[in-house]
């Protein structure tokens, strides 16, 4: 593949909506560097995914709780890939459903490293070449938990999805100079391993009840936004949240 084709830096590309977008962008004429953290067999299964639709996508492990795995990743893609004209600031974890009370300082700081910082030291890392050629694309994937307070057991994780929303509009008023638009996507509920592993089947059914729609989302209707927003026709859309709930939750 010609190595003067533009790249996407996806992370949490092992599963769910990581991959879906990682499938999405390679298809678009994308190289895709697929960061995963633990899960190595579902990043080199997006990769598989990826070649036989005729793509090509590289792995890039990293530990983004920790700002120096953050800062390792986005040099190491620099280094292999030589650009990052989109980013996709997909990583990020419940942790654990834990009331108020329960919640630790430990569970706080890493629901915070993961959901929230994460984005703002692969971001940071990511800027300054877009700011020299005076482009690029950053869509951060929050969630409606950052509209409506999440579900039991998710306050730190809605409020780390937040402030990811707040940052996205704060970066896309300084970035936005240097032609880098920012935008983000707040999925709702949406068919993914997150829900399998952190929602019970009563929940999702509650969940599914509130929605107009009738149905849960799917990972791949959540790509096609995040697609959308790195595309060149949503080229005056700056500092927005997509909601992709089927109106479980409208402006």
């Amino acid at each position: 593949m010609p190595n003067d084709l533009p790249v996407c830096l996806l992370t949490g590309a092992s599963s769910g909506i990581g991959a879906a977008t990682a499938l999405t962008f390679a298809r678009l004429g994308y190289r895709v560097a697929l960061h995963y953290n633990s899960n190595e067999d579902g990043a080199r299964r997006t990769a598989e995914a990826i070649e036989k639709a005729g793509g090509k996508g590289s792995l890039f492990q990293a530990d983004l709780s920790l700002v120096e795995s953050a800062h390792a990743l986005v040099r190491e893609v620099l280094q292999r890939l030589k650009r990052v004209d989109v980013l996709v600031n997909n990583a990020g974890s419940l942790v654990a459903r834990k009331p108020f009370l329960e919640v630790t300082d430990e569970l706080w700081q890493q629901v915070m490293d993961v959901n929230l910082n994460s984005a703002f030291w692969v971001t940071k890392g990511v800027a300054p070449q877009m700011i020299a050629r005076r482009s690029g694309v950053i869509v951060n994937v929050s969630s409606i938990a950052a509209r409506n307070g999440g579900g039991p057991g998710a306050m730190p994780y809605a409020t780390a999805k937040a402030a990811l929303t707040c940052f996205t509009k704060a970066l896309a008023k300084e970035l936005i100079g240097y032609g880098i638009r920012v935008n983000a996507v707040n999925p709702g509920v949406i068919l993914t391993p997150f829900h399998e592993t952190f929602s019970t089947a009563e929940r999702m059914k509650a969940m599914v009840s509130m929605i107009p729609q009738g149905r849960a989302g799917t990972v791949e209707e959540v790509a096609g936004v995040i697609a959308f927003l790195a595309s060149d026709a949503a080229s005056h859309i700056v500092g927005e949240s997509i909601e992709v709930n089927g109106g479980m939750l409208m402006e």
